[in-house]
């Protein structure tokens, strides 16, 4: 394969989410053994998240033939997979960056290819609390306002009008009564599902596929054909690292960073809902840079979202990503500010995992050069619908084919590189500390400091988009 070893960095354990724990108890599944001998595959697929997933069912849909294998170093469900916000949506959200980035033809071309997403989910034809109810971006003050209005004028401009429809405070209100809220944009393309669901039903699809699943089986390092673990575990001919956060170590490094993102979710109150009008379903998001995320769920619980949390160093995964409390104390805030009338509603869980952001907040598919090695990271916040879009450019690239995936401008492409450690790490702290003294600003209607200005200006000035959005 041509690849010197490089040593992985395996997920910590980390306490369940509520998701992962409501999904054990709806359908007990037993998790997958671990590999306890040496195997011999045409693919490895290294990590059991999303992305992982889908490649391996993509590519047995395409090459029923083909000996695959899922290694997974925990337990499906117990990484991002299982602790997201569950939202399920494409690009039609992230025209503004989309066509800054790649221009507004392969803009359209994105957002029209990851509109697969979610028909995916609906043809798995299992219980994951799927609705389609659109996705709901508001503004809680004038800065956000501008927000919006850059959105609905992306699709506009492109001739898609349809894709973001903006709405009035008034219409805005009769979707959720908040004293907060102002305008609004409506976008068809959004669903919400139960995470940790998705995940395991997309575990027993790879199962019934063929698929072999180990979980409990880290992978410590890739070299010539072998994946390493406690001893030399797996030969194969392709590999593919669908690691997530792990990645940004390698193969990612320079090019990707890692935050936390932390919920809260309170225990079901389906009467204050009515009481706001919040019966549609429609999944929610503000318009901060570092945002907050909220959804319903069917027995009537509230989660809520920020993407405030704490930067990794040097692509580490460790607790401070894992257990923000201070991410997760922000969001509960979020909770109190946004939706006053659910104030004082009991919280069920809290909790915290990492995002792989990128320096331009889109993902990277690719490959290792001079090898067979594949892989795909950097979603910045936004990788329940995109990793479907994700497995089937990783699954053409382990096959060598040029198509409509490998096309994409998200395959094979180099985005700039981000300041190394320990300026990365530092500059983060910083950066991010003065966009959230910013936005907290705004949202009290007080200017910013011309302090905390200056370091949330830092990424314009250095053509570095950070943040979740």
């Amino acid at each position: 394969m041509g690849v010197r070893r490089r040593s992985l960095r395996p997920p910590l354990p980390t306490r369940p989410s509520w998701w992962l724990e409501e999904a054990r108890a709806h359908q007990a599944d037993e998790p997958a053994p671990p590999l306890v001998e040496e195997l011999e595959v045409d693919v490895a697929v290294v990590g059991g998240g999303y992305t992982g997933l889908w490649t391996a069912l993509a590519l047995k849909e395409r090459e029923p033939s083909l000996r695959i294998a899922v290694l997974e170093a925990a337990e499906i469900g117990l990484g991002p997979s299982g602790r997201n916000g569950g939202f399920l949506h494409g690009y039609w959200s992230s025209l503004p960056t989309l066509r800054a980035v790649v221009g507004d033809a392969d803009a359209l071309r994105v957002a029209r290819a990851a509109d697969g997403a979610i028909p995916a989910v609906r043809a798995l034809d299992e219980d994951v609390w799927l609705r389609e109810a659109g996705m709901l971006k508001v503004a809680a003050n004038p800065r956000e306002d501008g927000v919006l209005a850059r959105a609905t004028a992306a699709a506009h401009e492109l001739g898609v009008e349809e894709e973001a429809i903006p709405l009035l405070p008034d219409e805005v209100r009769a979707r959720i009564a908040s004293p907060r809220f102002r305008s609004g944009v409506l976008y068809r393309d959004g669903a919400t599902v139960q995470p940790a669901r998705l995940a395991l039903a997309l575990k027993r699809a790879a199962l019934r596929a063929g698929v072999a699943v180990h979980e409990r089986t880290p992978v410590t390092a890739v070299r010539d054909g072998v994946l390493e673990g406690p001893v030399d575990l797996v030969w194969a001919e392709t590999v593919v690292l669908a690691l997530n956060a792990w990645s940004t170590g390698w193969p990612l490094a320079g090019r990707q960073t890692n935050f936390a993102s932390a919920v809260v979710l309170t225990e079901p109150v389906p009467d204050l809902l009515e009481e706001i009008g919040w019966t549609g379903g429609e999944a929610v998001v503000d318009g901060r840079m570092f945002l907050h995320y909220f959804r319903t769920t069917p027995d009537g619980r509230v989660l809520m979202g920020s993407g405030s949390g704490s930067l990794g160093f040097g692509g580490r995964v460790g607790v401070e990503l894992l257990d923000d409390v201070g991410a997760q104390a922000r969001a509960h805030e979020g909770l109190r500010t946004l939706l006053p009338a659910l104030a004082d509603a009991p919280v069920a869980a809290r909790w915290s995992g990492p995002i792989d952001v990128s320096a331009d907040r889109l993902p990277y598919f690719g490959t290792v050069p001079g090898t067979r090695v594949h892989y795909g990271a950097g979603y910045s916040g936004n990788g329940v619908g995109p990793s479907w879009l994700g497995g089937q450019v990783l699954a053409s690239l382990a096959l060598g084919l040029e198509d409509e995936w490998t096309s994409l401008p998200l395959a094979g492409r180099r985005a700039r590189r981000l300041p190394p450690e320990p300026f990365r790490y530092a500059g983060g702290r910083v950066v991010r500390w003065g966009t959230l003294a910013s936005e907290r600003a705004a949202a009290d209607g007080r200017r910013p400091s011309p302090v905390a200005r200056a370091a949330a200006a830092i990424p314009r000035l250095l053509r570095l988009p950070l943040g979740t959005r």
